[in-house]
């Protein structure tokens, strides 16, 4: 595992990103782990989260020419991962988007640099994968070519096409999705007496039956 997804699983259990116990997913699935990006809550914490996910943009090797954060848990990681990238010598303009279009002032529904040429998309997770597919279509009617998007977690787990989320996006949209980390890394990072064996035991047997 790399220091950055080490990093970033610390602050996910430190925040309470990452929680154990019973959960109701959007698909009725009964989860023994919860994920809520919405969790990082203050300066340090965003700080290095968003080192985190341009860590991942850099390891991943893509080029692109600017960065794009659907709303709303986009908005401020953009806004984040563009500040540390800048901090390493990288400046790159990033655009995001307004759920209700604007009737007044410049009007629309795109706020930012102008969408062009190569562009990242970053986001929190992918359940459905709606705002992402939103966001590819918005970008390519702007003329720009997104290329990737950046998400914190793929919980790898198969749909109803036999598919996980992210690999139906890329098969849909051509866009390649890159994680911070998927579970089998954090199930490796909880193995390492970070949780309970139940806790542990829970997970991979939830793994077993709906993960890819």
């Amino acid at each position: 595992m790399l220091d950055h997804q080490t990093d970033f699983l610390q602050l996910a259990l430190q925040h309470e990103v990452l929680k154990f116990g019973q959960f109701t997913l959007k698909s009725g699935r009964q989860s023994p782990y919860f994920f809520n990006l919405g969790k990082i809550a203050s300066g340090a914490a965003m700080r290095r989260l968003a080192q985190a996910y341009a860590r991942t943009l850099k390891a991943a090797g893509i080029e692109c020419d600017m960065l794009f954060g659907p709303a709303y848990k986009g908005i401020p990681l953009v806004t984040a991962v563009a500040c540390a990238l800048a901090e390493w010598g990288t400046d790159l303009p990033f655009a995001y988007n307004r759920k209700e279009a604007k009737d007044h002032g410049e009007g629309g529904t795109l706020v930012g640099a102008p969408p062009r040429g190569r562009v990242v998309i970053i986001d929190d997770v992918l359940t459905a994968g709606t705002a992402l597919r939103e966001a590819v279509a918005m970008l390519k009617k702007a003329g720009a070519q997104p290329v990737a998007a950046l998400i914190a977690l793929d919980r790898q787990e198969k749909g109803p096409s036999g598919l996980s989320a992210v690999q139906e996006m890329e098969r849909d949209s051509g866009v390649r999705v890159i994680p911070i980390v998927s579970v089998r890394e954090v199930l490796s990072y909880l193995a390492e007496g970070r949780v309970d064996a139940a806790t542990l035991e829970a997970i991979r047997a939830y793994q077993g039956q709906y993960c890819i």
